[in-house]
C-alpha cells in the first residue's frame, strides 16, 4: 500500500534542496539521486506491499563518505535509513519521506582473503554467494546461505542476522562474522572484533548483528571461512502428512543427529518448486524433508542409515538419496527456488518468518491448517525445519478487496502462535515494520524500554532507521538518559501504513 502525502510547502522544498546540495558536495558525481523517477526503485524492499519514496538517495563509495553523510545528518537532525540490496522481507529498508536513504550497493569489493586465518574481509555490498564463489577454488565456503544469497548482501545479512538452509549445524550470521567496521550516526568510525576468534570486553559484535540498521552503518566485515566437508549427501523423504514430517524432524534431533541442513516443504510448495526447477521431488506426498548429512564418508553413510530408519518409523512413504554432487545441488536448488516458484501459482504471497521449539512443529502445522480455513487463504509452507524457523507463504490477490488485510491478519496470528508455544517473532527476516506492532506479544514494556536504552547509547537523537522494530518510541531523556546537549530533542514520528 502506498502512503499518500500532501504536497510539500515552500519551506520543505527549500530545505530538501539544501540537503541535496550538501550531500552532493560529500558524494559528487552520480552519488546522489533526487528525482522521483530515479528514486522509484528504492521505494520499497522485499515487502512490496509497503511503499514510500525517500526524500533523497545517496550512494557513497568510501567509509569517509559514509562518515561525512552521517555526521551531516546528525548535525542537521535528518533521519537516515541504511539499505543494502533491498531483499529484506520485513520492511527493514523501507524509506522515509523526510529521510535520507543511504544505499551501500557500491561497497561491493572483497578486500582480502586469508586462507591461513580462514577469514575473508569484505565490504557490506558483497553478495552472500560471492564470498563462497571467491574461495571455492581452495575448497572453502561461507556457511550462512539464505535463499536470496545470489542477491542479498553481507551487510543486510548482518542487519537481520540471516541464516539459511545450513544454519542448523553451522550457525547464523552472528556465528560466522568475526569483525566489523561501523560508522556511528555522529560520523565516528569504530571497529569491533577482527580476525581473532574472540574479542575482549562487551560483545558489541553480537549487539550489532541483528540490530536492523538502528545502531550504526557497517562498512567492512570480517567473515569466517569453513573448509568444505569431505562428503555431503542429501536425502529426500516423503510423508503422508506434514505432522508426520514434523515428528520426524523432532526425532532426528532427539537422536543426537545434527544434519548439515534439514528443510521441510508441504504439498503446494513441493509442486511449485518441482514445476519450476525439476529437482526430482515426489508429487504424491503431503510433505517433503530434505536432510543433508556431511563429514567423513563413513560417518555420512552411518547417519543416513539412521535417518532412514527414523523416517520409516514416522511413516515415510518415499526415500531418495542423492547419487552425485550435481543431484545433491539440484535437491537444494528446488528448495532455494521455492519462494519465486510459489509466485507462479499466486498473484501475490506474504512470506512469514517465525521460530518455534522443534518439538511443537506438528502442533503448529495443525493450527496453521485451521487458520488457513478461517481466513479462506491458501498457505504453502517452507521451513528451516531443523532449527524451527518457519516460512509460511500466505497466498492472496492484492487486486481483490480485503485479501491483503486478511493475509496480514493470518500472518499476525501465526506469529502470535509462535510466541505462545515458546518461540519468537522472527528467525532471520527481522522485525522492521512488519512485526513492529506485535513486539508487545513477546516483550514487556520494561523489556522494550531497555532495548531502546541501548539504541539511545548509539543514537541519542533517534535518527537511524526510525519507525522500525519498536511499536512506541520514547525520547532518550524519557528513558532516564539525558542528551549530551542537556535538552530534549524531538523524536521522529513513527510512520503508520
Amino acid at each position: 500500500m502506498s502512503v499518500q502525502m500532501p504536497e510539500p510547502d515552500g519551506a520543505v522544498l527549500a530545505r530538501r534542496a539544501a540537503i541535496v546540495k550538501a550531500l552532493r558536495t560529500i558524494v559528487p558525481g552520480e552519488g546522489v539521486i533526487a528525482t522521483e523517477r530515479e528514486m522509484k526503485p528504492f521505494e520499497s524492499d522485499g515487502l512490496t506491499a509497503y511503499k514510500q519514496l525517500p526524500m533523497v538517495v545517496v550512494l557513497p563509495e568510501t567509509t569517509q563518505q559514509v562518515a561525512a553523510v552521517l555526521r551531516y545528518c546528525y548535525d542537521e537532525g535528518i533521519k537516515v535509513v541504511p539499505r543494502g540490496a533491498g531483499t529484506s522481507l520485513s520492511g527493514g529498508a523501507l524509506p522515509l519521506e523526510d529521510g535520507v536513504l543511504l544505499g551501500m550497493a557500491k561497497f561491493n569489493k572483497i578486500r582480502e582473503i586469508d586462507f591461513d586465518s580462514r577469514v575473508a574481509v569484505v565490504e557490506p555490498g558483497v553478495t552472500n554467494l560471492a564470498v563462497s564463489t571467491a574461495v571455492a577454488h581452495a575448497g572453502f565456503y561461507y556457511a550462512p546461505d539464505p535463499s536470496s544469497q545470489i542477491a542479498c548482501t553481507i551487510g543486510g545479512n548482518i542487519a537481520e542476522n540471516s541464516g539459511g538452509v545450513h544454519c542448523l549445524k553451522y550457525g547464523m550470521t552472528t556465528n560466522n562474522v568475526l569483525g566489523c567496521e561501523i560508522v556511528l550516526i555522529t560520523g565516528e568510525v569504530i571497529r569491533v572484533g577482527g580476525k581473532h576468534l574472540d574479542a575482549a570486553g562487551y560483545d558489541l559484535l553480537g549487539l550489532i548483528t541483528g540490530s536492523e540498521g538502528l545502531l550504526g552503518v557497517v562498512t567492512e566485515v570480517t567473515v569466517r571461512l569453513l573448509k568444505k566437508p569431505e562428503t555431503a549427501r542429501a536425502v529426500l523423504v516423503g510423508f503422508p502428512s506434514s505432522e508426520a514430517a514434523g515428528e520426524c524432524v523432532s526425532r532426528i534431533i532427539g537422536a543426537g543427529i545434527i544434519p548439515g541442513g534439514m528443510e521441510m516443504m508441504d504439498k503446494p510448495a513441493i509442486a511449485a518448486a518441482e514445476e519450476f526447477v525439476h529437482a526430482g521431488y515426489p508429487l504424491d506426498v503431503e510433505a517433503l524433508l530434505i536432510v543433508e548429512l556431511d563429514g567423513p564418508a563413513a560417518e555420512v553413510d552411518h547417519l543416513i542409515a539412521r535417518v532412514e530408519s527414523i523416517a520409516n518409523d514416522c511413516g515415510a512413504v518415499s526415500c531418495k538419496l542423492s547419487t552425485s554432487e550435481e543431484e545433491r545441488l539440484l535437491f537444494w536448488a528446488g528448495r532455494k527456488a521455492a519462494f519465486p516458484a510459489v509466485g507462479r501459482i499466486s498473484p501475490d504471497y506474504y512470506c512469514m518468518d517465525g521460530t518455534i521449539p522443534r518439538a511443537r512443529l506438528p502442533d503448529v502445522l495443525k493450527a496453521m491448517k485451521a487458520m488457513s480455513e478461517k481466513y479462506d487463504l491458501r498457505v504453502a509452507n517452507v521451513f528451516h525445519a531443523g532449527d524451527g524457523n518457519l516460512h509460511p507463504l500466505i497466498l492472496y490477490d492484492a487486486n481483490k478487496e480485503g485479501e491483503l488485510d486478511r493475509a496480514e491478519a493470518f500472518g499476525a496470528d501465526i506469529l502470535k502462535l509462535c510466541v505462545e508455544v515458546g518461540g519468537v517473532l522472527t528467525g532471520e527476516h527481522g522485525v522492521g515494520v512488519e512485526k513492529r506492532d506485535l513486539m508487545p506479544a513477546m516483550f514487556s514494556e520494561i523489556d522494550l524500554n531497555q532495548q531502546q536504552r541501548v539504541k539511545c547509547a548509539f543514537d541519542e537523537k533517534g535518527l537511524l532507521n526510525p519507525g522500525k522494530v519498536f511499536p512506541e518510541l520514547h525520547r532518550c531523556a524519557e528513558l532516564g538518559r539525558m542528551h549530551i546537549s542537556g535538552g530534549q530533542l524531538p523524536f521522529p514520528d513513527i510512520p503508520r501504513f
